[in-house]
């Protein structure tokens, strides 16, 4: 891991028309826990349902209906905190957050505000080889989600659908620690690779799984430096709220655009006002959306049909117990103990299944090898033809059989890149495949001699010239190879060459 005192990315400076400015970025992250009921009914999560069909009374609002916790999601946020190597809270307590919105059934949601159920904690966010940033995270609190208005179904009329009402959410809050555009999408990815690896969310984004509200503020040059030397949030801004970006690409788009604007403003001699802002793709810009409430504006008080919440630290140490081996230290593992450089690393690390394909490939080769047939001819059909490292034709078993035969010298790497291209659209086992197709390569010393001899008594001039020159023994390799198909093992008729011209 990169020394962060000495390698951490410089903040991206944006030159405006009277000077330099600096950004400052936080993000709440909200995460679907990865459950198959919501956090306090027994209601079904699975997306893509009939509307209003995964709806249970509780999350109906109807009267009398009272909530009950999910044990399973406490342990998702817990086993998240642990990810992120955060304070586990024994005990934390749920609130009331008071607002309207059509698809919100009680008109408030129960979230955690004043004793979240994790505390700090941190993600390291690589931005390159030795170049890393460290994102403070503040705190991840428990809520349920809002359901979902749909308004394109009639030119008159909006309708509601109630499924993802009550659907457990982890809100992870960062401190404002994010310097620039591609940091924040890298952190968003980071997080989401983390929590893939536990299990405790799918990250998807398109289906809404894991959706971010960025926090945008500028500031002069060294003022970030001073909050963290006082603390003063002042020094950084007056800050803007981006909601719901449900994609990397515009999580970028949506804070350079943002940034500027704040830029524009202040360098006019405005003021930048606190408010939320949504995103337009379409145009690449930001709008307005209503002016930036603060907690008190929620009516926020303690939940009077849930208890605290209190665990004990042995279910908490249970669930540590239980952790999988997480990116950062999988990768730092794949550099030492297969060779791979720290990029390829990161490549195979990005995904648990991807690893896992590359761990059994690899398994008693050589790992540089195994890493560049899985990135390049594996990893590389795969995005070609769309599909994931699920769906491979492929197996880890037969990757490691054409790896073997190439180290066994029987094939030469064209020949095993014909032999993959066999077992990706007909299957079978390599060592099978290569007998039968007369692809392995010839080793039989007294045909390549014959071969060779032939060569030499048909061409005088150009033996005399190899004795000459050695270089141009070369020649002679070539045509062997030629006269053999190709299946001539390399190594042995360059050794055969030597011999035969005394060189």
């Amino acid at each position: 891991m990169p020394d962060l005192a000495h390698d951490s990315p410089k903040p991206k400076v944006i030159p405006g028309a009277k000077s330099d400015w600096e950004l400052v970025i936080g993000l709440e992250v909200h995460a679907q826990v990865a459950s198959n009921a919501k956090l306090f009914s027994g209601a079904s999560t699975l997306f893509g349902a009939e509307p209003n069909s995964n709806v249970a009374f509780v999350d109906a609002a109807m009267p009398g209906m009272l909530p009950v916790i999910n044990e399973f999601c406490v342990a998702q946020a817990v086993r998240t905190g642990l990810g992120l190597k955060a304070q586990i809270n024994l005990t934390s307590a749920f609130d009331r957050k008071n607002y309207f919105y059509p698809d919100l059934p009680q008109g408030y949601q129960i979230s955690q505000l004043y004793h979240p159920i994790v505390g700090e904690g941190e993600v390291i966010v690589d931005m390159g080889p030795g170049i890393a940033r460290r994102v403070r995270i503040e705190r991840i609190h428990l809520e349920q989600d809002a359901g979902k208005s749909i308004h394109d179904l009639d030119p008159t009329m909006s309708f509601v659908d109630l499924n993802r009402t009550g659907v457990a959410l982890m809100e992870i809050v960062s401190r404002p620690d994010i310097r620039g555009p591609e940091e924040a999408a890298a952190y968003v990815a980071k997080l989401r690779q983390i929590m893939r690896y536990l299990g405790t969310c799918d990250g998807n984004m398109q289906n809404g799984n894991l959706r971010a509200d960025v926090n945008v503020s500028v500031c002069r040059p060294g003022d970030y430096e001073r909050y963290q030397a006082t603390g003063d949030h002042s020094v950084l801004g007056t800050r803007c709220e981006i909601k719901n970006m449900n994609s990397l690409r515009f999580i970028q788009q949506a804070i350079d655009y943002e940034a500027r604007r704040q830029i524009a403003i202040l360098e006019d001699g405005g003021r930048i006002e606190q408010e939320t802002r949504l995103y337009d793709p379409d145009k690449g810009e930001t709008r307005s959306m209503r002016s930036k409430e603060e907690a008190h504006d929620y009516r926020y008080f303690p939940c009077p049909d849930l208890l605290p919440l209190e665990i004990e630290q042995a279910w908490v140490d249970d669930i540590a117990a239980s952790m999988p081996e997480l990116p950062d230290a999988k990768k730092a593992r794949f550099v030492e103990g297969y060779g791979v450089t720290e990029y390829d690393a990161g490549v195979l690390t990005a995904e648990a299944e991807n690893a896992a394909f590359f761990e059994e490939a690899a398994k008693g080769r050589d790992g540089k090898q195994a890493a560049n047939w899985v990135i390049n001819e594996l990893f590389g059909r795969l995005n070609k033809e769309g599909k994931t490292i699920g769906e491979t034709p492929v197996s880890a078993r037969q990757l490691g059989g054409v790896l073997d035969l190439l180290a066994s010298g029987e094939i030469t790497g064209k020949m095993a890149k014909d032999l993959f291209e066999i077992l990706w659209t007909e299957g079978g086992d390599p060592a099978e495949v290569a007998a039968a197709r007369g692809m392995k390569q010839v080793t039989d010393t007294a045909a390549i001699e014959k071969a060779l001899d032939d060569l030499i008594a048909a061409n005088p001039e150009q033996v005399e010239k190899a004795k000459v020159n050695a270089k141009l023994a070369g020649w002679f390799t070539g045509q062997v190879l030629k006269a053999t198909g190709g299946k001539a093992n390399p190594a042995v008729v360059n050794q055969m060459v030597a011999q035969k011209l005394g060189l």
